[in-house]
């Protein structure tokens, strides 16, 4: 007999990943069918999807090898902030790196 995957399970939370990244992506996607305002391209969409997907998998890593405490917490808000940063840099330029966006 078969067990069912469980919210918990990291087969669960790898297609969670993927499913959430392909959704967050769709929306600049969808907002360029109707507006001229959002311009992404190909290496956007590309970029994007592997900052999502590493960031994810990067996630998945922390929760499978730390199962609890401290540390793990403040491991998955580094990531986070990470995430945050580096996407805010390629948006806008907050840094002044020549990745960046604007």
């Amino acid at each position: 007999m078969k067990t069912q995957e469980t919210l918990g399970s990291g087969k669960f939370r790898i297609i969670a990943i993927l499913a959430i990244t392909v959704t967050i992506l769709s929306i600049p996607l969808i907002a360029m069918q109707f507006t001229s305002e959002v311009k992404w391209t190909l290496i956007d969409f590309t970029t994007a999807g592997a900052l999502l997907l590493s960031t994810g998998l990067a996630i998945e890593l922390v929760i499978r090898n730390l199962k609890t405490g401290t540390l793990r917490t403040v491991i998955l808000i580094t990531i986070l902030l990470a995430l945050f940063l580096i996407w805010a840099e390629l948006a806008v330029g907050i840094f002044g790196t020549p990745f960046a966006g604007s």
